[in-house]
């Protein structure tokens, strides 16, 4: 028997805030994370602007964390790690009155960042803190958990397709409880060589509005970095427990494209697909849809695919759905990305907000929907679609709806 699958607790730490409310507090008022780099010297970058967690991360994080964890902990997974204490205790659950073998963690991981912006390592920690795995593995020891945890990699839909596999074992009763989400930096020298390299990135230093999806003069994505929790659950355990839900899960789909290591398909063939199958899964139609949280780069190919590709599946009724792109404010958080913009999206479902595209100045003719340009709207949505794409053609979608 399938189980519906619902959100009992959620938080963010982003260049917004280090905690749900102040992220949403910012996203509404439509401000920027982008700044100038700190986290190591950028001057001899192309690229030398990111979106960093607030420094006073540094103070937050010894509250949650022991002195000889923190040791053995990246940045990082520090994110994840706080990341998921404030996502537990949103949620209510009293893991000492719940069945731990029902109990799991899957991230969406691409490293820990254990890079040259990394303070700490040695050669006694250096493995633990490398570990792809270890994330999960922190949030399954903190809450001594015995269902599976691990992480799946999959680029900058990492994870959304945690947030897949989670949903898949409460639909089919493998898991009552499934934590999921993911966290990253990249914002190191040698990767914003790398990606400077192959043109992906924004070098617009002196712009505050760097970052501006969806125009006409858009040059890149601008990095960000930090961690989004969710609490899966299955409706049955979250009402027996009388917990707040915040929105179902209706259903995702996950897609390979087979193209290009890099760029998406042509036209967004392989994005249309994706959108088609979540709705197909999900059991949702069309005219349902009532908002699509963009994936939204700010790069040339992504904005313009992913908008053929919106217009592909609703056809004329593309035009009635706001699409806004959260990554305009706090950069392309990469692993992190899927989840942190679900969380966005279920708290549009909530709260009947929509945030805007920011630096939206200049639109390209081109790509002609409602991007909720700059400022954010009220609007009372049901059901709502999060789009989430990545490098090797991986590509997620995951359908939402108002829990009634």
């Amino acid at each position: 028997m399938e189980r519906k699958v619902v959100v009992t607790g959620m938080s963010i730490i982003s260049s917004l805030g280090l905690d749900l409310e102040t992220n949403w507090a910012n996203l509404v008022q439509g401000k920027s994370g982008v700044g100038n780099i700190t986290l190591f010297d950028a001057s001899g970058n192309q690229t030398r602007i990111a979106a960093e967690v607030p420094a006073g991360f540094d103070e937050l994080w010894p509250k949650h964390i022991k002195k000889r964890a923190a040791d053995q902990m990246t940045r990082v997974t520090k994110m994840c790690y706080v990341c998921a204490k404030q996502a537990v205790a949103a949620s209510g659950i009293n893991f000492e009155e719940t069945d731990r073998n029902r109990c799991s963690v899957i991230l969406g991981v691409v490293s820990t960042a254990n890079t040259s912006s990394e303070k700490g390592t040695t050669p006694q920690n250096r493995v633990l803190k490398s570990m792809a795995n270890a994330m999960s593995a922190w949030i399954s020891l903190e809450y001594k958990l015995a269902g599976p945890n691990f992480t799946v990699s999959s680029a900058c839909a990492s994870s959304a397709y945690a947030l897949g596999l989670g949903y898949d074992m409460i639909r089919h009763g493998m898991a009552d409880i499934v934590i999921v989400g993911g966290a990253d930096s990249i914002i190191n020298k040698e990767e914003i060589e790398g990606f400077n390299e192959i043109y992906a990135l924004s070098a617009e230093n002196d712009n505050p509005k760097a970052s501006k999806p969806f125009t006409k003069n858009r040059d890149g994505f601008v990095i960000g970095e930090g961690a989004g929790i969710i609490i899966l659950e299955s409706e049955e355990s979250a009402l027996k427990r009388n917990a707040e839900i915040h929105a179902e899960i209706k259903g995702y789909a996950t897609t390979s494209e087979g193209y290009n290591i890099m760029a998406p398909m042509k036209d967004g063939e392989g994005i249309a697909l994706t959108i088609e199958k979540a709705l197909n899964n999900a059991g949702i139609s069309k005219d349902e849809v009532d908002y699509i949280n963009a994936h939204g780069t700010s790069t040339t190919l992504n904005d313009r695919y992913e908008t053929m590709a919106i217009k592909r599946v609703f056809g004329e009724g593309a035009y009635k759905i706001p699409v806004s792109s959260t990554k305009s404010m706090i950069g392309h958080t990469i692993g992190a990305a899927g989840v942190i913009e679900l969380i966005v999206t279920i708290m549009s479902l909530k709260t009947g907000i929509l945030t805007p595209t920011i630096n939206y100045d200049e639109p390209d003719p081109e790509l002609d929907l409602d991007y909720v340009p700059n400022t954010a709207r009220e609007k009372d949505i049901k059901c709502a679609l999060s789009n989430s794409f990545a490098f090797g053609g991986h590509n997620a979608v995951v359908v939402v709806k108002k829990y009634v």
